[in-house]
């Protein structure tokens, strides 16, 4: 015990993104606000907005979903618990928690972004959620689709998702449907107030997004332009009863699924470095000694070239998967083959669900295995012989044929 407080001590005195998450423990085991104030310079009472929150915590415990009081829910939701966080207190779904506080009457509105600064009468369709009583977001008659962003950018992440987002506002626009934005950030084109008829400043969960939906009755989403952010919504969203426009959600789940994508590769004949999936530690070690060091190692369903890592032997790789790296039951690790000294391209296309059209063939300047996302790429390619390239529009058309892709679609050949 005495290891465990002295290791949240000196978690407390570095700043870091996980640090609030410390200070949040620490006030749980109960250690004084004094001390956390010394070790973090962080005034008092910023630390008893925390407590404040544990406290809520406190009293949700003590019910189930079913005797849980209404003013109480209520109040958890207005200091910001997700219904997944909520599900986790009463040990429920999510799904659970949803349908519950919406029998209950607990339901988001939406506040008008005042972009006048007050100095005159704002009119842009511009909202955030909140669980208050008036609603302010204005509904219309108009047919809709809604665009689903990137999220927060993060380190590896290119920006194309944004630009793919604007530029589908601006194409649907000309169809003629009224374009809903859902993103929450501040820093990109998409959250320009003028880039879409309406934009919900929202995080984009699972919940956000089915109130934005439920609330502006759209003809259907598009997740497939802001990267895995969105995708990971693809299925829920479709078991809720909103229509996923585009590729369908059962081949995105196999092109995600490394392991499915790979069995998918083996059926259509496709040459692939030598792979395998692993949901545990000894698993992994085990598959990388099986297919041969160098491997190039990265968690299945991620953001980029996250938690990616080429390991030359198992005295590495086996304390980096214990140190960074999180896995297991349905959230694999892939193991892949490294192919040294190797040219690396990426291959976009665009498809209808029939006929699929080879936008460029991209070469990486870096070597193979540093992600997209963090790489330099020429178009054209600066060493691509006239078979090379003619194989990967190939296997870029066929792929694009197997799983139907309705919009954009890339590869990457090593």
């Amino acid at each position: 015990m005495t290891t465990v407080v002295i290791l949240e001590l000196d978690s407390l005195s570095n700043p870091s993104w996980h640090r609030l998450f410390h200070i949040y423990d620490a006030i749980k085991a109960g250690i004084p606000f004094k001390t956390i104030h010394d070790r973090t310079r962080i005034d008092i009472w910023f630390l008893k907005q925390i407590e404040d929150m544990i406290l809520t915590e406190k009293e949700v415990e003590k019910h189930t979903l079913d005797t849980i009081p209404r003013d109480l829910l209520f109040e958890a939701k207005q200091k910001g618990y997700a219904d997944r966080q909520v599900a986790h207190l009463l040990g429920c779904l999510e799904s659970e928690v949803y349908r519950r506080r919406t029998e209950l009457g607990i339901k988001r509105v939406y506040k008008l972004v005042d972009t006048c600064a007050g100095e005159f009468p704002a009119k842009t369709p511009y909202y955030y959620s909140t669980f208050e009583e008036e609603n302010e977001s204005v509904r219309s008659d108009r047919k809709k689709i809604v665009v689903l962003g990137s999220g927060p950018n993060r380190i590896g992440q290119g920006i194309e998702f944004d630009y793919c987002c604007v530029r589908a506002c601006t194409a649907l626009a000309d169809l003629g449907y009224e374009t809903i934005m859902v993103n929450c950030n501040p820093e990109t084109v998409s959250t320009d107030f003028d880039t879409a008829d309406v934009l919900y400043f929202e995080p984009l969960t699972l919940e956000d997004v089915l109130e934005v939906c439920e609330r502006e009755q759209p003809l259907g989403v598009i997740v497939q332009l802001g990267g895995q952010t969105p995708l990971k919504l693809a299925a829920a969203l479709e078991n809720a009863g909103v229509r996923v426009l585009g590729t369908s959600v059962a081949d995105i789940q196999r092109a995600e699924d490394r392991r499915a994508f790979q069995d998918t590769l083996k059926d259509l004949g496709v040459v692939m470095p030598r792979a395998a999936s692993a949901e545990t530690l000894d698993e992994a070690c085990a598959a990388a000694s099986e297919i041969g060091f160098p491997v190039l190692v990265r968690p299945s369903f991620v953001l980029g070239g996250r938690g990616m890592v080429v390991a030359y032997d198992e005295e590495f790789l086996r304390p980096f998967l214990q140190r960074e790296i999180l896995f297991g039951p349905g959230n694999p690790l892939e193991i892949v083959e490294y192919l040294e000294d190797a040219f690396e391209y990426d291959v976009d296309a665009v498809c209808d669900g029939k006929r699929t059209v080879v936008a460029g063939v991209m070469q990486h300047i870096e070597e193979a295995g540093v992600h997209s996302g963090d790489s330099s790429c020429t178009l054209p390619p600066f060493h691509a012989p006239p078979a090379l390239m003619l194989h990967s529009h190939d296997i870029t058309e066929r792929l694009a044929a197997e799983f139907a892709a309705r919009g954009f679609t890339s590869s990457t050949y090593t």
